[in-house]
């Protein structure tokens, strides 16, 4: 079970969560004990069911440990089914969570949602996408976070061992715009039907942007975009192409990109397969950079070995700018991505 503390009012109980570190730095919402029942009814589970296991520190994640989390993060309790399979997620092993949070890297974790769960909670993913002024993307994309504290551990300097972090360290989801997308939904690339909601966790640096003009009377536009998608990818300060490409990116395409790319009749895997055999540097210049910290093998060295670790989605607004995220590319996995269903309609009114 959880600890309960106690205060006079609110304010001084959000400066006692303050200076016991339980925060991300910003002020959060109380997690009396009746917000916290009732975000753990939305969830449909018992309180003391065990989610899994959050490294650093090792800290079970139950239900109710989560449901404190998604209640000082703002979320609404229609949001909590979004964040328990997060949480599921990212306790997979394959995730690397005890790494990934110790790592002076500094990865944070992306959420994507895709599927019902995307309408019934009102996630953003037109303009803005990854910016403020979404509740429900900023809401959930924080239960993580400060589950991944407070359960987990991970407080810079201490055991966050970051260098610097980056602003996903406070929030980072996303819905793909299913509506706006000529590709069929990512989830579905990932063995889920189109009708179930799923989660897909990937760590990931910030967004780099990708600029580019499209051209619909130009027939060589789609290897246009190809080619400027792949040279970001292919960043050479990224570990990606230092470390040997065995990790995940992820790329974020505006609708009109995805659709310069349909139009030229690519399917994901066919975007996927020429994203990884373009995104590739020489060793010879890596070498000239980090002689020492070349890992992969062969020549060019590639940003990602495997197509099927280049997650391709439509989201923000039409015009000139997609986004690439790249990753880490360490940890015992590799430093790929992990998903799982979103159980929706399992609320229990209170009595």
């Amino acid at each position: 079970m959880s600890t309960l503390l106690s205060a006079a009012n609110e304010e001084d109980a959000l400066e006692q969560l303050h200076a016991a570190r339980c925060t991300d730095g910003l002020p959060v919402v109380i997690p009396t004990t009746a917000r916290v029942a009732r975000m753990v009814l939305a969830g449909g589970l018992d309180g003391d069911l065990t989610i899994g296991e959050m490294g650093p520190l090792g800290g079970v994640a139950t239900v109710e440990k989560i449901a404190v989390a998604a209640v000082m993060a703002g979320c609404l309790p229609d949001y909590f089914p979004v964040v328990l399979a997060a949480c599921r997620a990212i306790c997979q092993p394959a995730f690397d969570l005890a790494e990934m949070q110790s790592t002076t890297h500094c990865i944070a974790p992306l959420i994507i949602v895709n599927g019902p769960a995307r309408l019934a909670c009102g996630l953003a993913s037109g303009y803005g996408v990854m910016g403020p002024g979404h509740r429900a993307n900023a809401s959930i994309g924080r239960a993580l976070r400060l589950a991944m504290i407070n359960i987990g551990g991970a407080r810079p300097g201490e055991s966050d061992m970051a260098l610097h972090g980056h602003p996903a360290k406070f929030t980072c989801c996303i819905a793909e715009d299913e509506a706006a997308s000529p590709l069929p939904p990512l989830h579905t690339s990932l063995g889920y039907r189109a009708a179930q909601s799923v989660v897909t966790v990937v760590g990931v640096e910030g967004p780099h942007s990708v600029f580019f003009t499209g051209d619909a009377d130009d027939p060589q536009c789609a290897e246009r975009l190809l080619n400027t998608l792949a040279g970001v990818i292919a960043n050479p300060g990224s570990n990606n192409s230092h470390l040997g490409g065995t990790a995940a990116v992820v790329v974020v395409l505006n609708p009109e990109h995805a659709q310069i790319l349909a139009n030229a009749g690519f399917q994901r895997a066919d975007i996927q397969r020429e994203l990884a055999a373009r995104a590739v540097t020489p060793r010879s210049a890596l070498a000239a950079l980090n002689p020492h910290l070349l890992l992969g093998h062969g020549d060019p060295l590639p940003a990602v070995r495997d197509p099927a670790n280049l997650h391709i989605l439509t989201a923000g607004g039409a015009g000139l700018y997609s986004m690439v995220m790249p990753s880490w590319c360490a940890g015992p996995h590799g430093n790929i991505a992990v998903h799982a269903e979103i159980v929706l309609g399992q609320f229990c009114e209170l009595p």
